[in-house]
């Protein structure tokens, strides 16, 4: 029984800290989101308050969920350089900046 009230207790503080960045980070987007994007959010947020006053672990959980789903495009949009692409590593290597590959051997002192 306490178990699981810790958990439900931990699940709510992380719902509630999530809820507050979320409004922050929406608040200080200014015009990079459109209002579109900023309601889908806020929906999100009001959906996640209503499931943390539920107190069901299972609701906040599946709440939490949707604002991440929401959220993680926008805020790749809003971290995202304009018209830039994010990096891909395709793991060639790009010797344009003239440096070489060579082997080389240590000598010691001993050798010399």
């Amino acid at each position: 029984m306490i178990k699981k009230f810790e958990e439900l207790v931990k699940t709510k503080n992380n719902a509630d800290m999530l809820v507050h960045a979320t409004r922050k980070t929406i608040e200080e987007s200014g015009d990079k989101l459109t209002e579109d994007e900023k309601s889908q959010v806020e929906d999100a947020v009001v959906e996640l308050e209503k499931a943390i006053k539920s107190e069901n672990i299972e609701s906040i959980e599946a709440a939490t969920k949707g604002v991440n789903d929401v959220l993680t495009p926008l805020t790749q949009k809003l971290y995202t350089p304009e018209g830039k692409a994010q990096p891909q590593d395709d793991g060639s290597a790009d010797n344009s900046d003239n440096t070489v590959d060579a082997e080389f051997e240590e000598v010691k002192e001993e050798d010399k």
